[in-house]
C-alpha cells in the first residue's frame, strides 16, 4: 500500500495546521501495513524568518515506512500575493514528483482549499482514494477577507475549485461543526467527519507533569501579566482590540503577545499612535519557551475579528489555552463562544472588537490556576488522530 499526504507546513513551522500534519503522520505510521509505504510532501520552513531552520533527523524515518519531502519554496510570507507564489511554487514540485507514481490513497490538508485542489488532482491523476482534511471555510470567508469587493468577484471562481475538489472525495473531515450547515448544504450527498485540533504532545506532557500548576510568584502589588500567542492577521484584529483595551487598563494589566503575521505591523503602529506602553509585542518563539510562557502568564487571551465569516470558526489555540490551567478571557463569538462557554471553565467571553465587554469578562475570571483534567483527556490530540487515522485506513481496507 502507498500513501501521500500533502501538507504545506510542518514542524519546526510553529502553525496549527504543521502541527496537525505531523500528529496525523505519526498516527497513521503506526497502523500501516507491513510493506506500505507513507510518502509526505511539504515544504522548508518560510516564514517569520525561520528558513533553515528544519530537522533533517524527520526526513527518513528509521522504519522505512515514512518518508518526508520537504520543498524550498518562493514568498511564504504574510500578505496573499507571496503566499499564492509559494502555493503555486509548491504545487508544481508536488505536480513533478507524483509524475508517473502509484498511490492507493492521497491525503491532502488544507485551510486555503488550493492544497485540497492539489491533492483532487494527484488523485484523480493516479486513480487514488482521496480524503481530504479541511481546516477553514476558504470561500465562505473571501469576501470578508479580500477587499473593495474582490472577495465577492472570486468567491464563485473558487467556489468551482472547491466543488472539483469536494464533490468526488471519498469522505470529508471538517476541523469545526461550525462549517457543517456551509459544507452539509453544498454537498449533501458527502460524508464528513469532525476530528477538531485538540491538545499537542508538549502540552499533554507539561500537563501531566504539573509544569502548568507551578504559578509565578512575586505579583503582589504589581500588574496582572496577560499572554496572547499565536497568528497576527485579519482574523484576529488584534489592532482593533488591544491598543484600546490596554490603554483602558493601564497599570492593572500587562500585556504580553507572542505572534508574526500581516496584522503584526498595524498593531504596533496602533499602539505607537496611541501611546501605548504597557504592551510587549516579541517574535514567535520555541515551544519550550512557549511552555514557559504560558507558565508565567496570569490570563491567556484570544481575539477573533468581528467578520461573519469567522462565526463559524473554532481556534486550535483554545485547546492548548485550557490544557494550561490559566484562565481564558476570549473576544469570539459563535461556535467559538459556544465551545469556550460548553467546555472550559474559568473562561469569560466578550464580543469581538468591544472594549467594554472586554473589560466586563475580565472581571468575571478568578485569576488562579485551575487544572482541567477533564478536557485534556477529551481532547488530546494524539487520541483524535487515532481515531482520524483508522477512518482513513478504513478507506484502501475497504471497511469505510
Amino acid at each position: 500500500m502507498r500513501v501521500l499526504l500533502l501538507g504545506f507546513y510542518y514542524p519546526p513551522d510553529i502553525s496549527a495546521g504543521a502541527f496537525r500534519c505531523e500528529a496525523l503522520v505519526h498516527a497513521l505510521a503506526r497502523r500501516l501495513p507491513s510493506g506500505s509505504e507513507l510518502d509526505v510532501i511539504t515544504t522548508e520552513p518560510n516564514r517569520f524568518g525561520r528558513e533553515g531552520q528544519w530537522r533533517p533527523d524527520d526526513a527518513e524515518w528509521p522504519e522505512g515506512k515514512v518518508t518526508i519531502t520537504r520543498l524550498e519554496v518562493s514568498g511564504g510570507g504574510g500578505g496573499m500575493a507571496s503566499q499564492a507564489r509559494a502555493f503555486a511554487s509548491y504545487a508544481a514540485r508536488v505536480r513533478q514528483l507524483t509524475r508517473d507514481r502509484h498511490f492507493d490513497l492521497v491525503i491532502a490538508t488544507s485551510s486555503r482549499l488550493m492544497t485540497a485542489v492539489l491533492g483532487r488532482w494527484v488523485a484523480k491523476r493516479c486513480g487514488a482514494r482521496l480524503y481530504q482534511d479541511i481546516r477553514d471555510n476558504f470561500v465562505d470567508n473571501l469576501p470578508s477577507v479580500l477587499p473593495h469587493g474582490t472577495g465577492h468577484l472570486l468567491a464563485p471562481v473558487f467556489g468551482g475549485l472547491e466543488r472539483w475538489a469536494l464533490a468526488r472525495a471519498d469522505r470529508i473531515n471538517l476541523v469545526s461543526r461550525g462549517f457543517e450547515p456551509y459544507f452539509q448544504s453544498r454537498y449533501p450527498g458527502q460524508r464528513f467527519s469532525w476530528h477538531t485540533n485538540g491538545i499537542d504532545a508538549p502540552f499533554v506532557a507539561a500537563f501531566e507533569s504539573g509544569m502548568f500548576e507551578q504559578e509565578a510568584t512575586g505579583r503582589v502589588d504589581q500588574p496582572l501579566q496577560v499572554l496572547y500567542a499565536g497568528n497576527l492577521g485579519a482574523g484576529q484584529g488584534m489592532e482593533h482590540i488591544l491598543p484600546a483595551l490596554a490603554r483602558r487598563l493601564e497599570g492593572r494589566v500587562a500585556f504580553r503577545v507572542i505572534g508574526a503575521g500581516a496584522g503584526r505591523e498595524p498593531l504596533c503602529r496602533a499602539l505607537a499612535e496611541q501611546g501605548v506602553d504597557n504592551v510587549q509585542v516579541l517574535a514567535p518563539v520555541s515551544r519550550d519557551d512557549l511552555l514557559d510562557a504560558y507558565r508565567q502568564a496570569d490570563v491567556l487571551f484570544l481575539h477573533l475579528n468581528r467578520l461573519p465569516s469567522l462565526e463559524s470558526v473554532l481556534p486550535s489555540k483554545l485547546f492548548e489555552y485550557a490544557a494550561t490551567g490559566r484562565p481564558v478571557w476570549a473576544g469570539v463569538s459563535g461556535a467559538a463562544a459556544r465551545f469556550v462557554e460548553q467546555e472550559i471553565d474559568n473562561a469569560a467571553c466578550f464580543s469581538p472588537c468591544d472594549v467594554d465587554e472586554a473589560v466586563a469578562a475580565l472581571g468575571r475570571l478568578e485569576v488562579s490556576s485551575r487544572p482541567r483534567p477533564a478536557f485534556v483527556a477529551r481532547w488530546r490530540r494524539d487520541r483524535i488522530m487515532d481515531e482520524m487515522a483508522n477512518e482513513i485506513m478504513a478507506l484502501v481496507m475497504d471497511e469505510a
